[in-house]
């Protein structure tokens, strides 16, 4: 899918990257977005920075060099997130351009970036369901769906729903024409080998392993949001 099959002139996404970030977080919407709009990847500067899995992305602008408006402003989550609650350059940067753009996005603990920037109060969002409960400390209505739309909000839940995200963002801005094609070309046909997806479907031991995994960041992001930001 190109700009020129949607019969408008392409949007720009501004998709925020940062250490630490969750790669699929920012690669699945980015696979669907990048046809039909023009996205940028931006950080402070254009040095390269190690997502979790330790693959590196390099951004392609700065905040220094973006323009005053973008046309939609995304936000990928990750364990990262937890250096960026108090991080007055990223929150200010993302609070003035989420004034300024059409659309305010995030997948996955993303939408708990948003909030810390004030982006999400009196919204309904969603994230990753381990950290639903958070999105209240920031004054949003957290809704446990995949994809979450609330006026000129959109978000996403965790990882994964990050291509779920991209596709109704298409059909909310090009209609379901430009979001199926896009679908078809990246023959998104999910089909999983378990019912896991969900801790309803995972079953009590799944959850408990998760859990234990979640811990540590899940610790760490209230301890910080508390010391920093004076939230909770």
């Amino acid at each position: 899918m190109t700009p020129a099959m949607t019969g408008k002139p392409p949007l720009h996404v501004a998709m925020l990257t940062y250490p630490g970030l969750t790669l699929l977080d920012l690669v699945g919407p980015l696979t669907v977005l990048h046809g039909p709009m023009q996205t940028h990847l931006l950080w402070k500067n254009t040095e390269p920075v190690m997502s979790d899995i330790g693959v590196a992305i390099t951004p392609t602008m700065s905040f220094a060099d973006a323009p005053d408006a973008f046309d939609i402003l995304f936000v990928p989550g990750g364990p990262g997130q937890v250096n960026l609650f108090g991080d007055q350059a990223v929150l200010d940067f993302l609070a003035q351009h989420g004034a300024r753009a059409r659309w305010v996005t995030a997948v996955c603990t993303g939408s708990m970036i948003l909030g810390a920037a004030g982006l999400l109060d009196g919204y309904r969002a969603t994230t990753h369901w381990g950290g639903l409960g958070v999105l209240e400390m920031f004054g949003a209505e957290p809704v446990a769906e995949r994809v979450v739309i609330d006026r000129n909000r959109i978000t996403g839940g965790g990882v994964t729903a990050g291509i779920d995200f991209g596709l109704v963002l298409l059909d909310t801005i090009y209609g379901k024409h430009v979001a199926k094609t896009t679908q078809l070309l990246m023959e998104y046909d999910p089909a999983p080998p378990f019912d896991a997806g969900t801790p309803e479907g995972a079953g009590e031991q799944a959850v408990g392993a998760a859990f234990e995994v979640l811990a540590p960041v899940a610790t760490e992001t209230l301890r910080v949001l508390a010391e920093r930001t004076g939230v909770g």
